[in-house]
Parts: structure tokens; sequence; C-alpha cells
């Protein structure tokens, strides 16, 4: 019987180690000593009890059996993820891993006149929050191939009906045995977005928003979307979360991680950088992390409409576009930058033209929207829904208009980032040779500090900007004066010998 989810979930009073616990299948297990512990329960150090080693291979998930998160990971383990499930998906995909962590066994146990449920999982090592702490943001070749790992993780997971609804830097955790490996972990908040096939339809309560770790969350959890009484989250939210954690992992920050007390303003941040998409993304970023790779992603991930299956080949293929053969990882810097500051005057101006070059860009669409229905359906050609993946039921025309906009938008960012990618090479770092170099970057600074530019943030350099603007007019009026004053000379000199 599952747990009731409105009651108030507490931290189990800790088992003794050494306790032996007996799962459904029949096998004992040794309790280890304690190795962590999460908002509703305990994690473990775990050996089988007839097979004790010093070096343990796994690890077990303790909470009171009337705690929820536990029950549903429990449940989306034995209903999507078993051994053999992983296994086939793997020889499928031809994939060499899938960063999901193995199930062994769960039951019940007894303590002091209380039940406890437990789950003994795959031994997992550090996670990527505790490495970024320590050694600052990664290489973007490294941050990349993390995105794609973790998409297959995501495809298999919403292929099962699930989604993963928690992802965040403190779920991402290396192998223990192959650390060169990531693995996301913690299925508490998992959620079967799709049951028997019939996705789960939108709707919105804003006493359930702000659900989730606030840092991380998409914009629909911040909206409260629900069929009551669960979140209703769909494949929507679990890239969009995903694209923050590589914005992150990339730029060591995130902009409104001044503001995580403040939900709303967390919300209104995330929603100005999604509409603001890409110029947001690449006015973010520090001048040394290009993120062409990221900002695209998410302009994909948000135009999805909320039942819309993901192209993931297509979003891998973004985070790859050479399409290089993934290689280990590698989380140490490398070079670089660990912390920011604010760019120096030559940094600015190479900025402001990028911006002012996306401006144009930005023109030369809103033009183009008197004819955007037509444009969109040609070259959202990466885009394809069949019939068989559409939900059952009809759209209501709120949510066919806001999809139309969707796609225009989608349009209208793909033409800016293509155009900055044609004619600004060095603006965007492709992989290097292979997935695990470091990128050099002779002409950036080594250390920057935590102020950044950004769409919502104005404390960037005006007057450099301005100054610089000043110039690039100036310069123009000499030219263009120049050539009208030669076009007079020759006109006076044919009038006067005519």
């Amino acid at each position: 019987m599952p747990p009731r989810r409105n009651e108030k979930y507490r931290l189990p009073v800790p088992l003794p180690e050494g306790k032996v616990l007996d799962d459904t299948e029949g096998k004992q297990w040794m309790l280890g000593k304690m190795i962590g512990s999460g908002g509703f329960g305990l994690i473990y150090l775990a050996f089988p009890a007839n097979k004790p080693d010093k070096d343990a291979k796994h690890v077990v998930k303790v909470e009171y059996q009337e705690n929820g998160p536990l029950f549903s990971e429990l449940k989306f383990y034995q209903r999507a993820a078993k051994k053999d499930y992983i296994k086939n998906w793997i020889e499928l995909k031809q994939l060499d891993y899938l960063g999901i962590p193995l199930f062994y066994g769960s039951g019940i146990t007894e303590f002091k006149g209380r039940s406890y449920r437990f789950m003994v999982m795959e031994r997992l090592g550090i996670d990527l929050q505790k490495i970024s702490d320590q050694n600052g943001t990664f290489k973007k070749s490294t941050v990349l191939q993390l995105g794609i790992r973790m998409l297959d993780v995501l495809e298999y997971i919403h292929e099962n009906e699930y989604v993963h609804g928690d992802i965040k830097a403190a779920n991402l955790l290396l192998g223990y045995r192959n650390p060169d490996r990531v693995y996301l972990a913690d299925y508490g908040l998992c959620y079967r977005y799709c049951p028997n096939g019939n996705h789960k339809q939108y709707q919105e309560n804003p006493r359930k928003g702000h659900n989730g770790t606030i840092e991380f969350t998409s914009v629909d959890a911040h909206k409260g979307v629900v069929l009551l009484p669960p979140p209703a989250l769909s494949r929507r939210s679990d890239l969009e979360t995903l694209g923050y954690c590589l914005l992150r992992c990339l730029c060591g920050g995130l902009p409104w991680e001044r503001s995580l007390r403040d939900p709303a303003a967390v919300q209104a941040a995330k929603t100005s950088l999604l509409d603001e998409l890409p110029e947001s993304v690449l006015k973010w970023a520090p001048s040394r992390s290009s993120c062409c790779e990221i900002a695209q992603y998410l302009v994909c991930a948000h135009n999805l409409a909320y039942d819309e299956k993901p192209n993931y080949q297509m979003l891998k293929k973004i985070l790859n576009p050479g399409e290089i053969p993934l290689g280990p990882l590698e989380f140490s810097t490398g070079g670089q930058s660990v912390n920011m500051r604010t760019p120096d005057k030559q940094k600015v101006v190479s900025r402001k033209a990028a911006t002012k070059q996306i401006n144009q860009m930005q023109n030369r669409s809103i033009e183009k929207n008197i004819h955007s229905e037509r444009s969109a359906e040609s070259c959202l050609t990466g885009r394809k829904v069949q019939k068989e993946e559409q939900p059952t039921g009809f759209l209501n025309s709120e949510t066919a208009q806001e999809s139309t906009r969707r796609r225009q938008k989608y349009c209208e960012s793909q033409e800016i980032l293509n155009e900055i990618k044609s004619s600004q090479q060095s603006s965007c770092i492709y992989f290097p040779n292979s997935f695990y170099e470091p990128y050099q970057d002779s002409t950036s600074p080594d250390i920057f500090n935590n102020s950044r530019s950004s769409s919502w943030d104005t404390s960037t350099s005006t007057a450099d900007m301005e100054v610089t603007d000043f110039e690039e007019t100036k310069a123009d009026v000499y030219y263009y004066g120049f050539i009208i004053l030669f076009l007079l000379t020759l006109v006076c000199l044919a009038l006067y010998f005519l």
C-alpha cells in the first residue's frame, strides 16, 4: 500500500551497524556504517551477509515505511529499471553503459517498534556538486559529454513512462569503481507522466508551485503544473532542468543564484532567460566559455509542447555537432576558470558587437513574422511528431496558440544561432579532437570573478559600451563623408569641362 502523500515525512532513527536485513527475494544484507542522509532517509554501506567484504559494492537506502520518496523510487525500479531492462536497452541503442544505478533488492524491517522500508542499490562515488564546489567549473568538452550521457538516461526513463523530476548536480554521481562514468541517482521524486500511454494533461495550481530543488527546477514546476494530487511534470521539464545543470557546470553559476530565497524571483529570472533565448545565455556566459550549444539545446527544450516527445538524437547532435565518439569523462578543471571577473574593455567591446549583431538579426526576423506560421512549419524539420506519439484528446485553442508561438520563437532563435555560428566562428567553441582534451584559449584570461553580464543584470560596464558605439558612429561618418565629397568633386569637374 503506498504511503499517504500528505503526511509530513520525517528522518528515521538510525539503524545499528551490523543489523541484518532480509529482502523480498530471501537475500540477506548486513548494514555497514552510515555514509549519508537526505531529507527523508539514511544511506548505509551494505554487504551480502554470506560474503562480507571490506570494500562495499552496495548501499542501502532506509526510510520509515510511511514515507513516500523511497516508495516512489522503488516502484520506478520495479516497473521500469530492472537490470534486464537496462541491459536490453544498452544493446538496442549500442551504448557502452547507461547512467542508472543498479537495483539489487528491497524489503521491510523492524526496529524499536517502527517499520522501515529499505532498498539495496549499486554504490556510487562523489557527486558533481561537491566536485564543482572544490574545483570550480568543468571543461566544455566534459560538460557537453555529460549532457549527452544524461540524454541517454532521460530517453530511457521517458520511454518507460517516467520523468525524473529532480535533476541537479547533487544527483549526478560518478561511478565508485569507474569514476569516468556519470549516473543519475535519486528517483524519489520521479513521476509516471504517461501511465499506459496516456499523457497527463496540463493544469496549473499555484498552491503547489516551486516544487523540487529551486535552483534547477523547471518553470512548469514553479507554476505548480499538477494533476491532483502529485506534480504532473512532463519530459520537457527534465530537459529544461538538465540545461540549467549544464549551464551551471560550464559557467560556475546561474543568474538567479542570489535570489534562491525568493521563489517568485527565481521563476521570473528563469522565464526571462527562456523568453530571451538564445541571447540571454550568450550574454550571461563569461567570454571564455562559449555556450552556443547549450543555448541551442535550451531553445529546443523550451519550444517543446507540454506533451510533445523530444527528439533525443537531435538534442545530442546539438551538443556534439562533430559527432565525435564519446570518451571517458574527466572532471578536473584542466585550466578552466574557477572564478569570474568583469570583462576588460576589449572583451566588453567584442561582447557589445556580438549583442549588436544579435539585435540586428532579431529585427530582420521580426519583419519576416508576417509569414511566420508557414515558415515555422517549414523550418521545424527536426520536430516531426507522428500521430502515435501524440497524447489522446485534442489541444484547446490556447494550447494551439502557445504551440504556434513556440514554433515561431524556435525559428527565430535557430536563425540567430546559425548566423552567429557562420559569421563568428570564434564565438562558438566546438569539440576538440577528443571529448576529453582541454580547450586552449590564449586570448582569454585565466581568472574571472562572479560579476557577469545578463539581460536582467545591468551591472555591465555601460560606459565602455557607449564609448564604443560613439567611436563606431564617428568612423561611419568619416567614411560616408569622404565618399560624398569625392562624388561632389567628380560632378563639379564634369560640369566644368562640359
